[in-house]
C-alpha cells in the first residue's frame, strides 16, 4: 500500500505514538528537548482546532455560506509542526491550504473565511504577521518567497552576528505545484544566490485526481539537487519531525547556508476542495491506510503515555465546538462588500475610466429596481 516506504524518512514519532530519535537524525532530536509538555499540548490543541475549523467551513461552504473551501484535514501535522518551527523575522508564504499554518502565527480564522466567501482578498496585514497572502494561482507563491528571500540576502540580513535580527523565508506547495515552471525556477534563482529560504513541500500524494507517482519519477525531496538545493523527506503526519527539521533548516538558513527542500509525506483524507469528488479517483482501502496513520490520533497516543488525562482531551473538544460556534455566527453575520471596493486601488490616482465602469454598473444595477 506505502510504495514509498523504502525511501529514507526523518520519523521520531511513530504511528503508535512510539517517541524515538535515530542516530542519524539526532541533529533534529536535539530540538526536540528544548520542548516543555505545555509546547506538546500546544500542538495538539492546534492541531484539532485546525480539524474542527476545517469541518465546520466545509459545512459551511455546502450550506452556500463559502464559494469554495480547500480543507487540509489529514495535513495538521505538517502546518502545525512546520509553522511552530518558523522563528520570529521569518516570513511565510502560504499556497491555499496552509490553515493550520495560520493558526500557529495568530491569523484570525474569519479572515480566512472572507476569503473563501469573496468578501476581500485576504483580510490581515502580511507586513505585520510575517503571514503572506494566499495564492490561488498554483506556484506563483514560491516565485514571490525566493524573490523576497534574494531581497533578504542582499540586505545583509542574514549570518549577522546579531541573531535577534537575522531571518529567512519559508514557502509551502504540494506535490501538483512542483510540475510548474515556477517551483523549478524558484529552486534555480535561490541556490545560485544562497538565499535563505526552506521550501517546504506538502506531498499529500494527490494533485486534484493526479497521483504522485505521475507525476515525477524520483522522490520529490531529490528535485532540487540538480540545482544545488539539498533535500530531506520527513514523515508529515509526525508533528514532532515537523517541527524539528523545520527549525534546524530555518536556523541554518538564517545562519547562511543557503535554501533547502523538506519534502513531508503526508495524504489528503479529504476533498482537494469541495468542487472535488475523490472517490472518483482512489479507492476506499487507500484512505483507510491513511486513516490509520491520522497525526491527531498519533499525537493523542503519545500524550497519554505521559500522563495526560481525558480531562485534557476533553477541554480540547469543547473548545473546538465553541470555536465552530463562533465562526458559523461570523459567517452568516458577514456583509456583502460595497460596490465601490471594486474600484478602489486599482490606479494610485483617480483615473476617468474607472469613474466611467463606477457609474455604468450602477445604472445597470439600479435598472432592475428595488434593492440590491
Amino acid at each position: 500500500m506505502n510504495e514509498n516506504a523504502s525511501v529514507p524518512m526523518v520519523q521520531l514519532l511513530s504511528p503508535e505514538g512510539e517517541f524515538s530519535v535515530p542516530k542519524n537524525y539526532a541533529e533534529y532530536g536535539k530540538y526536540i528537548e528544548r520542548l516543555t509538555e505545555e509546547d506538546f499540548l500546544k500542538f495538539y490543541r492546534d492541531m484539532a482546532r485546525c480539524r474542527r475549523f476545517d469541518n465546520e467551513a466545509t459545512a459551511l461552504q455546502r450550506q452556500g455560506q463559502l464559494g469554495l473551501w480547500a480543507p487540509a484535514i489529514g495535513q495538521e501535522a505538517a502546518q502545525i509542526g512546520s509553522g511552530y518551527g518558523v522563528g520570529k523575522n521569518d516570513h511565510i508564504f502560504p499556497s491555499y491550504r496552509e490553515h493550520g499554518v495560520a493558526i500557529t502565527h495568530g491569523i484570525e480564522l474569519m479572515s480566512l473565511l472572507k476569503m473563501f466567501r469573496g468578501v476581500n482578498h485576504g483580510g490581515w496585514n502580511p507586513e505585520e504577521t510575517r503571514f503572506h497572502l494566499y495564492a490561488i494561482v498554483l506556484g506563483s507563491q514560491v516565485l514571490h518567497a525566493t524573490g523576497y528571500a534574494m531581497g533578504v540576502k542582499f540586505d545583509g540580513k542574514v549570518a549577522t552576528s546579531n541573531k535577534e535580527e537575522n531571518l529567512a523565508v519559508i514557502s509551502y506547495f504540494g506535490d501538483g505545484a512542483t510540475a510548474e515552471g515556477d517551483i523549478s525556477e524558484s529552486l534555480l534563482f535561490a541556490a545560485n544566490t544562497q538565499s535563505p529560504i526552506v521550501f517546504f513541500c506538502q506531498n499529500n500524494q494527490w494533485a486534484i485526481s493526479s497521483p504522485t507517482a505521475s507525476q515525477t519519477r524520483v522522490p520529490l525531496y531529490q528535485r532540487g539537487a540538480g540545482f544545488g538545493v539539498p533535500g530531506i523527506r520527513i514523515d508529515g503526519n509526525d508533528v514532532l519531525a515537523s517541527y524539528a527539521v523545520t527549525a534546524k533548516h530555518m536556523d541554518d538558513a538564517r545562519e547562511g547556508a543557503g535554501p533547502s527542500l523538506i519534502e513531508a509525506l503526508t495524504y489528503r483524507i479529504g476533498a482537494h476542495t469541495t468542487s472535488d469528488d475523490p472517490t472518483k479517483y482512489r479507492t476506499d482501502e487507500e484512505v483507510a491506510y491513511w486513516v490509520a496513520r491520522d497525526p491527531l490520533k498519533r499525537l493523542e497516543i503519545f500524550l497519554r503515555r505521559q500522563g495526560i488525562g481525558d480531562d485534557f482531551f476533553e477541554e480540547v473538544a469543547q473548545a473546538g465546538e465553541q470555536l465552530a460556534t463562533e465562526i458559523r455566527e461570523g459567517t452568516f453575520a458577514l456583509q456583502a462588500p460595497e460596490m465601490e471596493d471594486m474600484f478602489k486601488h486599482v490606479y494610485s490616482e483617480p483615473h476617468p475610466r474607472i469613474d466611467e465602469q463606477l457609474d455604468w454598473l450602477k445604472r445597470y444595477e439600479a435598472s432592475f429596481g428595488g434593492e440590491n
